[in-house]
């Protein structure tokens, strides 16, 4: 009589190892859109008034050419691309900018920012760089409409009115070069809610950088957090909670203002038959909208980077076809009390 009852017990045992583990949870991780034959990399995403995607590319394949814009329908609907006149081929961050509509496209291969018709895909610019090294990546807003600019090479975070023009280095810090691997160092920012305080990260050195706002200046750089492997873009929640893609690890880490990580959300799981990225592989942007967080899988070989040697993932992202953005709820689940 014994034999049913244990049997149970061991049956229940088993499934509530399979449960995930809430906070840490590797949850569905579903494909929203895919770039077109021909494009690869997508790197910044953003969403227009009507809810349609515009995507850019880091596409290291394809060295000299104009980099592409990508548009998907709200469902995530192939609608068109065109190429970034006047660009190269590593586009990074892109955004609408609020009051004048204009969409912005970092272009850290031309050392510049971007004014782009999202239909035809003409450009004038809007800002240009200094430094022979200069390579703007993450770009933000304040509550001014200013513009501030990471430099993943000279270690910098310029600031440049609502109109662009020159910008100005709001701050230089030795704790925006990456002294690892990546090479890459100021990558993605992002206020926190009050914007008391700009966050950056460094991919390189797997750290979040906190600047702190003091009479609109920046005060005295400090590392928020470390571990976080290989930072990317990030953003702030209603809750002030700071979303940050690791690029190294695969996953999204959600932290709460002291730096705890109260969830790490997603996982890479193979590519399936055509070629494409099941879950996540090296994340670049997010966007959150709606109930939903969307990914762009930059499926990016490290290789390609003069001078570094193969991280875990460098094989896989080398056999990827078919480069897509994914979608995962935006929603952290509790830990059980």
């Amino acid at each position: 009589m014994r034999r049913p009852w244990t049997h149970c017990l061991l049956v229940l045992s088993f499934s509530l190892l399979q449960l995930p583990a809430n906070g840490w949870d590797r949850s569905v991780v579903t494909e929203f859109a895919t770039l077109p034959p021909g494009s690869a990399h997508p790197e910044g995403i953003t969403v227009d008034s009507k809810g349609n995607f515009y995507v850019v590319t880091w596409d290291t394949d394809r060295p000299g050419k104009l980099g592409h814009l990508i548009v998907f329908a709200p469902d995530g609907t192939f609608q068109r691309r065109v190429e970034v006149a006047g660009s190269l081929n590593r586009l990074g961050d892109l955004s609408f900018q609020e009051g004048t509509g204009n969409l912005l496209v970092v272009d850290c291969g031309g050392k510049q920012v971007l004014k782009v018709d999202p239909m035809t895909g003409a450009s004038s610019v809007f800002i240009s760089l200094p430094g022979e090294k200069a390579c703007p990546n993450g770009m933000t807003f304040d509550k001014k409409g200013n513009i501030y600019l990471t430099d993943s090479f000279q270690g910098t975070v310029w600031r440049a009115g609502p109109t662009g023009g020159t910008p100005t280095a709001w701050v230089k810090t030795d704790l925006l070069i990456s002294h690892g691997v990546p090479p890459i160092g100021a990558n993605g920012l992002a206020f926190d809610r009050a914007q008391t305080a700009l966050f950056v990260g460094n991919t390189g050195d797997d750290q979040i950088i906190r600047v702190p706002i003091v009479n609109g200046e920046a005060g005295q750089p400090e590392v928020f957090v470390n571990s976080i492997n290989g930072p990317d873009g990030m953003f702030f929640d209603e809750e002030d909670r700071l979303w940050v893609v690791a690029n190294q690890s695969d996953e999204i880490v959600v932290l709460d203002k002291t730096g705890k990580a109260i969830a790490k959300l997603g996982d890479f799981n193979g590519l399936d038959e055509r070629g494409a990225v099941r879950g996540i592989l090296f994340p670049a942007e997010m966007h959150k909208v709606g109930d939903y967080v969307y990914v762009t899988n930059l499926a990016l070989d490290m290789r390609k980077f003069k001078g570094v040697a193969q991280t875990l993932i460098s094989q896989w992202a080398a056999e990827v076809k078919v480069y897509n953005i994914v979608r995962i709820p935006a929603r952290i689940p509790p830990f059980p009390r």
